[in-house]
Formats: C-alpha cells, sequence, structure tokens
C-alpha cells in the first residue's frame, strides 16, 4: 500500500487523554492546554499527509530523502516519532510497507494523541557509523532533527520505531542517546550474538560489533521499550534475550515471521505505545 499523498515540499509540514475525578467529587474542567490538545487531536482525525524531500547529507555523503507522515491539522508543534526502516528498505518505500499514512490516523482516532512520523533513508548501514565514513546517526541529529524542527515540529525528545535493521536502529539510538530518545520500538530486531555470526556487511569488523552491541547491555535509563518478535522469526531468541535484559513496558513474543505482514499486524500497538509515550514527555 502506497502513500496517500505526496509533495515535494517540506512547508507542507506546517500547512487523548481521558480526563477524569474522584466519583465523589466532579471532574476539573480543562485546562487551556487541555482544550488545546484536545482541539489538535481532533483536528487530527482525518487523512494524514506525506511529504518526501530530499537533501545532500554531508553525514552520509550522499543524496537521501525523507518523508513525513504528518496527521490532519498539520505538524507545527507536534512531536516526532523516526522510522528506521529495514536492509532493502528506504524512507519513501517505508511508508508504504507499513502503511504509515493510514495507521497513524488510526491510532489517533483510536486516541492517541497525535504526532508525526519521519521515515528517513539510512542504506544497508545498521544505523552506525561505518569505516567509509558513511554515518547515519550524525545525519540523525545533526541534520535531520535541524531540519525538523525549523519546520516547527517539537524535536527535544523522539520517539523511535524500527524492523528488522531498523529494530537494532532503533535500540542502538536509544542506548546511545537516552537524553534524546523517549521510546523505541523494535520489531524483529536484526541482533547476534557474536562478529561471526552476524549478517555479511552488518558491521565493519569484531570492534565496530563491540562498540554497537545492544545484547547483553542494560535498558537506558529514562527510555520506555517495546519489543516484538514473531517465534518464527530467526531473530525470535535474541528478542527474548533482550526482554529480559532491556525490560520493555509493552512486548509480544506471539505467531509470526520475518515479514512485512507481521510488522504491520504490530505496529498499530506500537504507534499507540510511543504516541502516549511522547504525550507523557511534553
Amino acid at each position: 500500500m502506497g502513500p496517500s499523498r505526496r509533495t515535494l515540499l517540506l512547508a507542507g509540514l506546517t500547512a487523548g487523554c481521558a480526563v477524569g475525578g474522584s466519583p465523589a467529587t466532579p471532574a476539573p474542567g480543562p485546562s487551556a492546554g487541555t482544550h488545546e490538545a484536545l482541539t489538535a487531536a481532533a483536528a487530527a482525525t482525518g487523512p494524514a499527509t506525506v511529504t518526501t524531500t530530499t537533501f545532500r547529507s554531508a553525514a552520509r555523503r550522499r543524496q537521501v530523502a525523507m518523508s513525513v507522515v504528518t496527521p490532519a491539522g498539520g505538524g507545527r508543534g507536534l512531536p516526532v516519532c523516526l522510522v528506521l526502516h529495514g536492509r532493502g528498505d528506504d524512507a519513501r518505500g517505508a511508508v508504504g510497507l507499513l502503511g504509515l499514512d493510514g495507521l497513524l490516523p488510526a491510532a489517533i482516532r483510536a486516541g492517541t494523541a497525535p504526532f508525526v512520523l519521519v521515515t528517513l533513508d539510512g542504506g544497508t548501514t545498521y544505523w552506525h557509523r561505518r569505516s567509509s565514513g558513511d554515518d547515519p546517526e550524525t545525519m540523525i541529529l545533526g541534520e535531520v532533527l535541524p531540519r525538523l524542527a525549523a519546520a516547527g515540529l517539537r524535536t527535544g525528545r523522539f520517539a523511535v520505531l524500527g524492523w528488522s535493521m531498523g529494530g537494532y536502529g532503533a535500540l542502538l539510538l536509544a542506548r546511545r542517546h537516552p537524553e534524546l530518545v523517549v521510546a523505541a520500538a523494535a520489531s524483529s530486531p536484526a541482533m547476534w550474538h557474536t562478529y561471526g555470526a552476524s549478517a555479511p556487511g552488518a558491521f565493519d569488523s569484531a570492534a565496530d560489533f563491540a562498540a554497537h552491541e545492544v545484547l547483553g547491555t542494560p535498558p537506558a535509563p529514562g527510555v520506555a521499550y517495546r519489543i516484538d518478535c514473531g517465534a518464527a522469526d530467526p531473530f525470535a531468541a535474541v528478542s527474548r534475550q533482550a526482554v529480559a535484559q532491556l525490560h520493555p513496558s509493552e512486548y509480544s513474543l506471539g505467531t509470526g515471521g520475518h515479514t512485512p505482514a507481521y510488522w504491520r499486524s504490530v505496529a498499530p500497538a506500537q504507534l499507540a505505545f510511543l504516541g502516549t509515550a511522547l504525550a507523557r514527555a511534553v
């Protein structure tokens, strides 16, 4: 399923929670901030807009694409969830692979506070700096986030979602930058116990593997985790280990394989989880 709409102008970016009280006392009236949040949520229940831009990344030393999925009503002032694709995918394809332009408004209609999804081109880097100089992490922190902030999005703390290579990348980014990442959701994260067992090209050397391990590390302080992996997935065993070590707030290890169909099936719950974490971080 492809994106519903696509333009080439980043300017397109700018175009709930329940309030309860004690049963014995009336609930307090909503504050001005609550009115604004409820108004934004109501305005965001229409179709999402997909805006794709390209720019020359100095960090990645090439032209890259960035696709922004914005809820109806515009993205100004909303928080951001970065979406890290799997090996063989790219920023444009990631939107259609999960159907993000349909899933985001569905999540908002179900009560999740509005936020913006941003997919990025990561090549086959496994989302860390490579010996060639290709550096997607620096692209994210030094190039993508400033662009999003300039468009009026809230980037002080953000969420990150990924599958396969991107699932590993989401967990790695959280480990390396817990001061920025409020929550990470990983589907079928591509991880290995040793450099020798890793996929060809995933790491430059044993030292590179050791410098970017996620397995065997504790949860990053202040980061909420969600991990999903199907029992038939080749990464099921390492996902179970990650659940034991990272103590995710939510996880599922049920039926499924290493397929887009599985990643789409868990994406609605992941978006609800990430949206809640972003709303709490305000």
